[in-house]
């Protein structure tokens, strides 16, 4: 298996978004660590972020939305639609 060049996706979020919170705690207890897997990015703190979120959601501001390396978003996925995207990476 080829070693990770980096994150896999970036999960954009706000700070107080509960589906967000509830998303990276699945996501830590599985193993799938934020700075290993993948970078998180506050659409309300940095620049141009919430432009990534609308452009993939139709114009709505909808979080998390998760980017992958290979292009494609998910919408506030469960821990199992994450981990099937993430075996197909």
């Amino acid at each position: 298996m080829a070693a990770s060049t980096g994150p896999s996706f970036t999960m954009y979020r706000t700070s107080w978004c509960g589906y967000c919170h509830r998303l990276s705690g699945q996501l830590e207890r599985e193993g799938i660590r934020e700075g290993e897997t993948y970078e998180v990015v506050d659409i309300e703190r940095v620049p141009g972020a919430a432009e990534i979120v609308m452009a993939a959601n139709n114009g709505n501001q909808t979080v998390p939305t998760l980017v992958y390396s290979d292009g494609t978003a998910q919408t506030n996925p469960s821990l199992k639609q994450v981990q099937a995207k993430l075996g197909e990476l």
